[in-house]
C-alpha cells in the first residue's frame, strides 16, 4: 500500500491527538493552520501555516497529501469545497456548511423526527421582545462561537437593557430546559449502516465550558438506546465518514433533546483514548483514510477532567500520578483564562 499522507486543517489539541493516532498507523500528518502557534506542530509530521483563505498555501498544502480532514467546524465552507475538487476531503464539505449555521442544523434535526429544544431567529433587538415564552433561552450567534463565545443567557425581558449585543450578526433564541443532564454519544461512521459506537459519555459544564465527562453516565437503558439510534440516524442521513459527536439534553422528565451536532472528534471523547481497545481519534483516522474496521471493546470505566487556564500548572510542575491517571499537557504556549491547557483522565 503506498503511504498516506493525511492532510489536516486545523492545529489545535485535536489536531494534536488526531496526529499522534496517526503516527500509531504509520500515517504522516500535514497540518494547516492559521496559528503560527499552534499546538499540533509539536506533534504532526508536517506544519504549514497560513491564512484559510490564502489559495497558493492551500494548494501547497494539498499537493503534500492523499486525504484530507478537519479538527473544528469553522473553516470556510469556500475553502473546504475547493479542496475537496482537487483531493478528498472527509467528512465532506457540504456538512461544514449545514453545522456552521445553528438554524440550518436544528432544521435539518428536527426534520428527522428527532427531538431538539424550541429555537427562533432573531435579527434585531425589536425581535426579542415579543419572544418572552421563549425565555428563559440562551441568545447565540447562528455562526462561528463555541465555549460559551457569542452566547448571551436571558431570563426574562428585563436583562435586555442591560445586554451590550452586536445585531450586525443574526441569531437564534434556544427555550432553556429543565437541564437533568447533559450527555455526548461519539459514533464513526465508516459507510452504508458500518458503525462504531462509543458508550454514552455524560458531562459536566462550568461557565459553558466542558469540565469533566465520565463514563458510564447515570442514565436509564431507554435513554442510552434513544441516543445511540438518534446519532447512528443523523450520521446516516449525513451520509458522514469519519467521527462524529451529538451532544444531548436530558430534561427533568427524562425527554431527549438533540443540542448540537459536532462534525469532528470531541472534547468529552478524551477518554476513549484510556478507556478503549481503539479511541475516537485512531477510529477517525481508520474511518476518513478508508482502513479495516475493528470493533470497540471497552476497557474502562473513566472520568476526564479539563485542565483550563492556571489549573494546568500544578500538572507541568509535579507528574506524581496514580497508576491509574493519565495527564495530557497540549503544549499550548499561552495559559489564558477559559482556555482549555490539557486533560486528566482517570480509569476505573
Amino acid at each position: 500500500m503506498s503511504e498516506i499522507r493525511l492532510g489536516i486543517l486545523g492545529g489545535g489539541q485535536l489536531g494534536s491527538m488526531l496526529s499522534v493516532a496517526a503516527k500509531k498507523l504509520d500515517i504522516k500528518t500535514v497540518i494547516y493552520s492559521d496559528d503560527q502557534d499552534a499546538p499540533a506542530q509539536n506533534f504532526c509530521d508536517e506544519f504549514i501555516i497560513g491564512s484559510y483563505k490564502d489559495k497558493n498555501k492551500i494548494d501547497n498544502f494539498v499537493k503534500k497529501t492523499s486525504i484530507i480532514t478537519y479538527e473544528f467546524e469553522n473553516i470556510p465552507y469556500e475553502t473546504l469545497n475547493k479542496i475537496n475538487k482537487l483531493k478528498t476531503v472527509n467528512p465532506k464539505p457540504s456538512i461544514i456548511r449545514l453545522i456552521q449555521h445553528r438554524i440550518a442544523e436544528k432544521d435539518f434535526v428536527n426534520k428527522l423526527n428527532i427531538r431538539t429544544t424550541r429555537y427562533v431567529s432573531v435579527e434585531k433587538k425589536l425581535d426579542l421582545e415579543s419572544l418572552s415564552d421563549f425565555l428563559p433561552g440562551i441568545l447565540k450567534t447562528t455562526t462561528m462561537g463555541y465555549d460559551g463565545k457569542g452566547q448571551y443567557p436571558i431570563k426574562s425581558l428585563t436583562e435586555l437593557s442591560g445586554l451590550s449585543i452586536d445585531f450586525s450578526k443574526d441569531y437564534i433564541l434556544e427555550k432553556l430546559v429543565k437541564l437533568k443532564k447533559e450527555i455526548s454519544v461519539i459514533i464513526t461512521r465508516f459507510g452504508n449502516n458500518r458503525y462504531e459506537i462509543y458508550e454514552a459519555i455524560e458531562n459536566t459544564h462550568e461557565n459553558q465550558i466542558l469540565k469533566k465527562s465520565k463514563i458510564p453516565a447515570e442514565i436509564s437503558d431507554k435513554l442510552i438506546e434513544q441516543s445511540r439510534e438518534w446519532s447512528k440516524q443523523i450520521s446516516e442521513e449525513l451520509k458522514y465518514i469519519g467521527t462524529l459527536c451529538v451532544e444531548f439534553f436530558i430534561d427533568r422528565n427524562d425527554n431527549l433533546y438533540v443540542n448540537e451536532i459536532a462534525p469532528r472528534v470531541h472534547n468529552s471523547g478524551h477518554l476513549t483514548i484510556n478507556a478503549f481497545n481503539i479511541c475516537q481519534f485512531e477510529n477517525h483516522i481508520r474511518a476518513v483514510c478508508s482502513l479495516k474496521q475493528i470493533s470497540l471493546k471497552k476497557l474502562h470505566n473513566a472520568e476526564m477532567t479539563n485542565l483550563i487556564g492556571n489549573q494546568i500548572l500544578p500538572f507541568r510542575q509535579n507528574l506524581n500520578l496514580n497508576k491509574n491517571e493519565f495527564f495530557f499537557d497540549y503544549l499550548k504556549k499561552e495559559i489564558k483564562e477559559k482556555r482549555k491547557m490539557g486533560h486528566l483522565t482517570k480509569v476505573f
